[in-house]
């Protein structure tokens, strides 16, 4: 393999589950096959990073994923899917059908959204940063929000009241782990790289669950005006034995939302493999 002199930029969000995950490979904790320099901003903006292929090795929504699948690949680990994981629809009292109502999106390109969409196709969506929903809720300027990460545990404490799961809508109709978010790598990128960063990743998984206590501060450091306890349910939520390794149970997950994008007609169908071939 031949490794390149300039560290290859990572980019991944200031959540819990991504700095616990990436901890021990942005210290230097673990072997890597090259040079990685982090960049941390919030999903979004990875997600509009990955449509121009800004980055060689990103954290992106599956949502989004579908969209630029012709750049990047995913990797089996790193990831987030499970169960009782999904997004929540909330609002200030009981709205009824949605459809024709304004609900606030983290996103266009969320997995939220889609699910939002595939249960709604006919809500009017008004787009905003994650953490400014929960208060246009509770002002009462949209209808209802579509909250993810860690809102799923505060929104009481805005007033709010769930009237939909969409991790449990998901798992209702097939069975299977919600996908939420991937990590992926350029197609560009040699094979036995992306098999080496794939490693690289799942190694610094498994440091951080080995070492719970030392990426502490590191987390604590991006998680804003989360609480302990509420940082720590983060992790464990949303870090799982998918995140280790995606297995025969979350490729069908994400081979079949990825089927009901393109059924959506949000996503174009592609034959191009979905996850980094395995060394």
């Amino acid at each position: 393999m031949t490794v390149s002199a300039d560290p290859l930029e990572l980019g991944y969000s200031f959540c819990p589950n991504d700095t616990f995950i990436f901890y021990a490979l942005s210290h230097g904790k673990v072997n890597t096959p090259t040079p990685i320099h982090e960049l941390l901003e919030d999903v979004q903006t990875l997600n509009d990073w990955a449509g121009v292929a800004r980055l060689p090795i990103t954290k992106i929504s599956y949502r989004a994923y579908f969209s630029v699948m012709k750049d990047y690949v995913a990797l089996r680990s790193g990831g987030a899917l499970g169960r009782g994981v999904g997004p929540l629809i909330v609002a200030r009292g009981e709205q009824g059908d949605l459809n024709g109502k304004t609900v606030a999106s983290p996103g266009a390109l969320t997995t939220a959204e889609l699910l939002l969409k595939i249960v709604y196709p006919g809500v009017r969506v008004v787009r905003m940063r994650y953490d400014a929903i929960m208060p246009a809720v509770e002002r009462g300027e949209v209808d209802a929000g579509l909250i993810i990460h860690e809102s799923r545990f505060t929104y009481h404490t805005h007033g709010l009241s769930k009237l939909l799961d969409l991790g449990a809508w998901w798992e209702g109709e097939t069975g299977l782990p919600l996908p939420l978010g991937a990590i992926l790598v350029r197609r560009d990128l040699p094979t036995d790289m992306q098999q080496a960063l794939q490693a690289a990743v799942r190694a610094s998984l498994e440091y951080a669950w080995q070492h719970p206590h030392e990426p502490k501060a590191y987390i604590r450091q991006h998680a804003l005006e989360m609480s302990d306890d509420v940082m720590q349910a983060h992790i464990d939520l949303y870090v799982n034995e998918f995140s280790l390794d995606v297995g025969e149970e979350g490729e069908r997950a994400v081979r079949e939302l990825y089927r009901r994008a393109v059924e959506a007609g949000a996503v174009e169908a592609s034959e191009l493999p979905l996850f980094v071939e395995e060394g």
